[in-house]
């Protein structure tokens, strides 16, 4: 009996253990990876994706048509270890009948945790104080001194009321937030209703928020949606993170917007570029804390993503619904 041809897998890094073993488990394909943590250099994706039948990959991995065409015509499937897409040439991809595997919900509720974490973090000025008792500043208790800004009977404002918005202002709720506002492509009202949460125009909430928590996608039409116009709408006590994408904000406008005091700190998760060079400017403010993009950074949520992506990748390998696809 003549044997089945192997399905040939590349994957562009090393993924967490559960992943890895799906994998290594299936005994009809070949996989290969890239046998390191760092990314892979674009022209070595080019080389090692030839002929490849499916492709698992991270969101630093930007596929474009160049990867898509070394890749040839074997190429059936693409799963990527992320809930953003952004780093696929989708049109491309839909046009030549690539199905595409995506790891959304899973990664929810470790980054509503980290969002919140950074939050606190940020408006209660903790690497300032930490360095204080580093560099002797702490020296008698001062009635102002490191005084932040609090939670309770707050207004917070959500950009983007999706599953991670949601479940960031349902962690945010019980420190007696007195108002939640949201903003978005249209009203979410049965979502809502929960938090009693108001859908406003995007210039009300800059305006009225304590608290502005970024949580959308990145698009065409949020590309860009915090610039130097929504920093000056917002109160100079309040306190921006973003925890979606980096394009998402307008990382001149932000710095600005900080070192001039029309806000008073900012904490984000992502910026551009990831990672973002050492002599950035908004690395040299005090009110400004960054975070090397770890929303998702817990061992259960990254073992639970790697699982789905090489589950997404073999079904769809096989034919099979994949337990979540990506509709194009």
């Amino acid at each position: 009996m003549r044997l089945a041809r192997l399905m040939k897998v590349f994957v562009t890094r090393r993924i967490p253990p559960e992943g890895r073993a799906a994998l290594a488990q299936a005994t009809d394909c070949e996989v290969e990876q890239w046998d390191s943590d760092e990314p892979i250099p674009s022209k070595e994706l080019e080389r090692h994706v030839v002929g490849a039948h499916g492709l698992l990959c991270l969101l630093s991995d930007r596929v474009d048509k160049g990867i898509l065409d070394a890749a040839g015509a074997n190429l059936k499937v693409i799963s990527t270890l992320s809930v953003g897409v952004d780093h696929l040439a989708l049109d491309e991809i839909k046009k030549r009948g690539i199905r595409v595997g995506y790891t959304p919900d899973i990664l929810t509720d470790a980054t509503a945790e980290l969002a919140v974490s950074l939050l606190l973090t940020t408006c209660r000025r903790l690497p300032e104080a930490m360095e204080e008792v580093k560099n002797g500043g702490w020296t008698s208790w001062k009635p102002l001194w490191m005084c932040g800004y609090g939670l309770t009977q707050s207004t917070v404002g959500i950009v983007g009321l999706g599953r991670i918005g949601q479940a960031i202002a349902q962690r945010l709720k019980p420190f007696g937030v007195q108002r939640f506002l949201y903003t978005g492509r249209q009203p979410k009202p049965q979502e809502a209703a929960e938090l009693q949460a108001e859908f406003v125009p995007i210039a009300q909430l800059a305006a009225e928020s304590d608290f502005v928590v970024v949580a959308c996608s990145l698009t065409a039409a949020t590309k860009g949606l915090c610039n130097r116009d929504f920093f000056q709408k917002m109160k100079k006590t309040a306190v921006f993170v973003n925890i979606s994408r980096g394009d998402v904000v307008n990382q001149d406008d932000l710095y600005q917007a900080l070192a001039s005091g029309q806000i008073a700190a900012a904490g984000l998760d992502v910026t551009t570029p990831e990672p973002l060079p050492t002599n950035h400017p908004l690395l040299t403010l005090k009110n400004c804390v960054i975070l090397p993009h770890i929303g998702s950074a817990t061992y259960r949520t990254r073992n639970i993503m790697s699982l789905l992506a090489a589950n997404n990748l073999l079904a769809g390998l096989r034919g099979e619904p994949m337990p979540s696809e990506l509709k194009l």
